[in-house]
């Protein structure tokens, strides 16, 4: 039995939710779950309640059997998550990684529920074709031909995903395994590679800030451009940083949730 699209979306797991003050909303990458911001939330939450949700198919969140972990199927269950919370003032709203994605058609669907938009280490795709510079088609078909190469090849995904997540500096932050293979292939497929980012903040009015490191494994330099472009993005590089919000990721995150400026 497939999808249902009228079914009440997954109500997904809070894995944090600590602090006082105005309210940040986080959602992490894919592969992951909510241990993404363990540096990122000591930093906020004197003066934050900081809402850490794991994503639908990952860390404490159902999986469910038909789910094809589309874009909106992500978002639904996001939104369903956060209407429980009764939030009754606009929110900051953090995403990180495949999060970002959610975060940027979560806040073009609801723009008055968000008042900031913060993007962390976002894979921001275009058709290879659109960029203008050659090094920028070619690290953005790059990635496009490494997804499918990942998503074809289980054994090896696993085997050294394993491996490289004993390497990161926040233990156990990479959730890619044998019960999160279908939400992570799927999410890669129907979420990541089948993405309209940029027509989505283009559609946004509140600020947004990208937030990205200069050693990042999986941004595109030529979409961060195109998204830099658009009307109220701006972007900080974080020197030495990347994919992986490390501690010194983690600050520039920070800085950006209490900017307001």
């Amino acid at each position: 039995m497939g999808w249902n699209p009228f079914r009440r979306a997954p109500l997904l797991h809070v894995a944090h939710d600590e602090g006082e003050g105005p309210v940040a909303v986080f959602l992490h990458g894919i592969a992951s779950s909510s241990l993404t911001w363990t540096f990122v939330r000591p930093l906020l939450r004197d003066r934050y309640r900081c809402v850490c949700i794991d994503l639908l198919g990952f860390g404490g969140s159902p999986i469910p059997e038909a789910a094809e972990y589309t874009l909106k199927e992500h978002v639904d269950a996001v939104a369903r998550s956060i209407a429980a919370l009764r939030l009754t003032e606009p929110f900051v709203l953090v995403g990180h990684s495949m999060g970002a994605l959610i975060a940027t058609r979560y806040a073009a669907r609801n723009p008055k529920r968000v008042r900031r938009l913060v993007l962390v280490s976002p894979p921001i795709y275009v058709n290879p074709e659109a960029l203008s510079d050659d090094r920028d088609r070619l690290v953005q078909d790059f990635y496009l031909k490494a997804y499918r190469y990942i998503r074809a090849n289980r054994e090896f995904t696993l085997r050294n995903g394993g491996i490289v997540g004993r390497l990161l500096e926040i233990p156990q932050v990479m959730d890619i395994n044998e019960r999160t293979w279908v939400p992570f292939v799927k999410s890669l497929e129907h979420t990541i590679e089948s993405q309209t980012t940029i027509s989505d903040l283009a559609a946004l009015r509140m600020p947004v800030e990208i937030v990205t490191g200069t050693l990042d494994e999986f941004t595109s330099p030529g979409g961060i451009r195109i998204a830099e472009r658009l009307r109220g993005v701006t972007v900080t590089r974080v020197r030495s940083a990347d994919h992986v919000i490390g501690k010194r990721l983690a600050r520039a995150v920070a800085a950006a949730v209490d900017d307001d400026g």
